[in-house]
């Protein structure tokens, strides 16, 4: 990891409180997955703040929990790409967020990343929800491709010998979308929690500028 992802670190999911908590004052990966359209941003609000219906887990998940570790060391030995549980922020918004289940560098010194999912179903193709996140994390870390490894079980027993992965390249195009729609999120949430109008700034863009500027605060309770 290069020290200006470094110094990007907002919390670790080793620590879960600090890790939620930083996680609910900010926008993450999970969040944009269902930001379609701007008809999504009222039930990403409200799903934000606590309404809507909760999901804590079932035997998928757990299963997924389980079986991460084993996939991630996969790929560390075939990709070179180390597993992480970093929660980083974006270089000009800190609002932004994401925890890519793994993260590299190429032979010329660029960002990898590696997304890690496990399915009961025979994927032809990465889910559109999925493709979100890794564009997502991507803008968030600059970086410029993801492989996603994903494993198909029956019955919560590995269907192959090992885990099947696709690289997917930087969008920036979609990641211009996404982005545009986290910021209309963010005054969402900044319109329901203080009930005021959000202030206008210079629109953020997904370009890998180092250059910071200020951003909208999400009056968020811990």
């Amino acid at each position: 990891m290069t020290p200006e992802l470094a110094a990007r670190i907002v919390a670790d999911s080793s620590d879960r409180v600090a890790w939620l908590r930083a996680r609910s004052r900010g926008i993450t990966a999970t969040d944009v997955a269902g930001l379609t359209s701007e008809q999504a941003i009222t039930r990403a609000a409200d799903a934000k703040l606590g309404g809507g219906p909760r999901f804590s887990g079932n035997a998928f998940t757990d299963h997924g929990r389980r079986r991460e570790p084993e996939i991630a060391a996969w790929v560390a030995a075939t990709h070179g790409i180390n597993p992480s549980s970093s929660l980083f922020h974006a270089v000009r918004e800190k609002r932004h967020l994401a925890t890519p289940d793994g993260i590299g560098l190429d032979g010329a010194g660029r960002v990898l990343l590696a997304e890690i999912k496990t399915t009961n179903k025979p994927w032809r193709s990465i889910p559109r929800n999925y493709l979100r996140q890794i564009w997502w994390q991507q803008y968030v870390l600059g970086a410029e491709r993801t492989l996603f490894a994903w494993e198909q079980h029956r019955d919560f027993v590995p269907v192959d010998d090992e885990p099947r992965c696709l690289w997917v390249d930087r969008d920036d195009v979609e990641i211009a979308k996404l982005v545009r729609l986290a910021t209309a999120l963010i005054d969402e949430l900044y319109r329901r929690t203080t009930g005021n109008t959000p202030p206008v700034r210079e629109p953020l863009t997904a370009g890998r500028s180092p250059r910071r500027d200020l951003y909208r605060a999400l009056a968020l309770a811990d």
